[in-house]
């Protein structure tokens, strides 16, 4: 049994299977035509129920961020990055010979403390040394004095022991 050979009868119409076919798909196509420009539709009047905002305000201020652009010359910013990078560049390399400058003041300050050390010894051996002296002279007067008294005992003695000589 073909699609040829099929045949409805409709209220004493007849009517070819393969005219049914035909028929069928362009009824079939103008429906689906009808949905989708309904569907079109549909969603066309849900756009326009959205209400779309003013949008003068940011084109303002769009402009004035593109003036402002214009304005700190933009276009040079390339440039003046690369000197700003050599320059930080610069920055750092003095920054690490500071750093070793700074060890070397450092160690410097160390060693003038040491030395600040040293000179305070040597003045306190040395004060100690003057007073030692002091010490010692005061004892040279004392024994050239008792010297001075045995000396004048002795003559006294032999004056005791020799009245007339």
């Amino acid at each position: 049994m073909s699609l040829e050979d099929t045949e409805v009868n409709i209220g004493g119409v007849k009517f070819k299977g393969v005219y049914i076919a035909v028929v069928l798909g362009i009824v079939s196509s103008i429906g689906g035509a009808i949905w989708t420009a309904s569907s079109i539709y549909s969603r066309l009047e849900a756009v326009e129920a959205y209400e779309i905002p003013d949008t003068t305000k940011l084109h303002e201020e769009i402009e004035l961020i593109k003036q402002e652009l214009t304005d700190n010359d933009i276009s040079q910013l390339q440039g003046k990055l690369a000197t700003l990078q050599t320059n930080l560049t610069t920055i750092i390399t003095q920054q690490g010979e500071l750093l070793k400058i700074k060890e070397r003041v450092v160690e410097a300050e160390k060693t003038v403390t040491e030395m600040e050390t040293t000179v305070k010894k040597a003045e306190i051996a040395t004060e100690e040394v003057k007073r030692f002296d002091e010490y010692l002279q005061e004892q040279d007067k004392r024994i050239d004095k008792v010297n001075k008294e045995i000396d004048d005992i002795w003559e006294g003695m032999d004056a005791l022991a020799n009245p007339l000589g």
